[in-house]
């Protein structure tokens, strides 16, 4: 008789294009395969440890019924450490969805987060998983840094946003990871200013040399979009660095094409594309298994 090689999976940080892993977790498990271990960074935390407790399918019926105003109203505004304070929403997700310690797991879990002082690695596997969860998430800038065993924390993504190394610790033997980052260009929204005759003339005199005017001017990005577009590009790096050195056996990447990182009304999209690239890739998924 033959067995399987133990299975963990690593999931990526990437905001909104988080929502992914749930249709990765759930597609996964709809063709019998189970993972032993699951590892998560950031968004890939959350989902992560929503699936270890056995609520993956209400956090999924949750993220659907986010709309844009319920998405607004989760956020509450930080006077200290960060621009937001993220209470709302762990609230919430502690209280319908993970709110067990670690070892009333149904799956081996483990959250990734970053020691701001020293710039540690951080492996969360003990305590409250809401908790674990919170420190995993905390974009540095945005949420206020966590306290936690004496020293502050904040989101796994800053050292190892695909967990892989996580995994493999863990036990797995085969991982698969999940890979949310942009892999595009970046692009913010141009300046829509009212038609003018100055306008009109500078676009005709270009129509008659034949050319196309210059692109409009854009508008400076909101500190928001500054900063998260940094850590974007970061992130990115840091995790095609890492697979290099730390490479899994099967490598998901989601096509979510412009996928903003607050966009968390839209997690239908989000979710089918995690669907979609299981289904892509199950015969690679199953040649690593079976190997």
């Amino acid at each position: 008789m033959t067995h399987r090689p133990t299975l963990g999976i690593a999931l990526g940080s990437g905001s909104a294009r988080g929502w992914s892993h749930i249709g990765v977790l759930r597609a996964l498990t709809e063709a019998g395969i189970a993972p032993d271990f699951v590892a998560g960074c950031s968004m890939g935390a959350m989902v992560g440890a929503a699936f270890a407790a056995g609520r993956i399918e209400e956090l999924e019926a949750w993220a659907l019924s986010l709309d844009w105003k319920r998405v607004v109203g989760l956020v509450d505004v930080g006077l200290r450490g960060g621009v937001f304070k993220g209470d709302r929403l762990l609230n919430i997700y502690q209280g319908q969805f993970v709110e067990c310690p670690f070892s009333e797991l149904s799956v081996p879990f483990a959250a990734v987060a970053t020691d701001l002082a020293t710039g540690q690695e951080v492996w969360l596997r003990e305590g409250k998983v809401s908790d674990a969860v919170r420190a995993s998430c905390t974009v540095p800038g945005l949420f206020r840094p966590v306290l936690r065993d004496g020293r502050y924390l904040i989101d796994g993504s800053v050292v190892n946003p695909i967990p892989v190394s996580l995994c493999r610790a863990m036990g797995a033997q085969v991982v698969i990871a999940v890979d949310l980052g942009t892999h595009r260009a970046r692009r913010f929204p141009l300046e829509s200013p009212p038609a003018s005759t100055v306008k009109s003339r500078r676009r005709g005199f270009f129509n008659i040399l034949g050319s196309s005017p210059p692109p409009e001017v854009r508008p400076l990005p909101s500190i928001t979009d500054t900063l998260l577009g940094a850590i974007d590009i970061m992130q990115e790096r840091i995790a095609q660095a890492r697979l290099v050195g730390e490479a899994p056996e099967v490598l998901l990447r989601p096509q979510l094409g412009q996928f903003g990182p607050f966009e968390y009304h839209r997690a239908a999209l989000s979710i089918a594309a995690g669907r979609e690239v299981v289904a892509q890739m199950l015969p690679a998924i199953q040649n690593a298994l079976a190997a």
